[in-house]
């Protein structure tokens, strides 16, 4: 077997990561933002039966800043991707590649099977939390 095939994604996914409510404009977020190497935010659901959401970084580019306008006005909601494609933390860091180069996403919210978010993973973290990990430990 393939040795990084044994890695899961909750080896490898950043624990710590920025949750806010989608009502915050682009401005609070950014401001209240604890952990931008993420670079995402993921937004709250509002009720049980919700959906979590997702901001990138690259979308506040794209959606606030290219399109001029003002990171005081624009909500998160207006912004996020919702629902969101989100991973199982047991899933291996191979079939985590594979479904996120299926979708063409960068990185996905780790939510554990309670619904809850624990982590977020990216090709970043793939390779070079993983794959990096299975190479040098031969």
């Amino acid at each position: 077997m393939n040795g990084n095939l044994e890695l899961c994604v909750n080896d490898v996914m950043k624990t710590q990561f920025d949750l806010f409510d989608g009502k915050l404009t682009v401005k609070q977020a950014l401001l209240a933002m604890k952990f931008p190497e993420t670079r995402a935010l993921i937004i709250d659901k509002r009720c049980p039966t919700d959906e979590y959401g997702l901001v990138l970084i690259s979308d506040i580019g794209k959606k606030v800043l290219a399109a001029d306008r003002s990171a005081d006005r624009v909500n998160l909601y207006e912004i996020m991707a919702k629902p969101v494609l989100s991973v199982n933390p047991n899933m291996s860091i191979a079939n985590c590649a594979k479904l996120l180069e299926r979708f063409s996403i960068m990185r996905a919210p780790v939510i554990d099977p309670q619904g809850l978010v624990v982590g977020v993973v990216s090709f970043h973290d793939l390779v070079l939390r993983g794959l990096m990990e299975t190479i040098t430990s031969r």
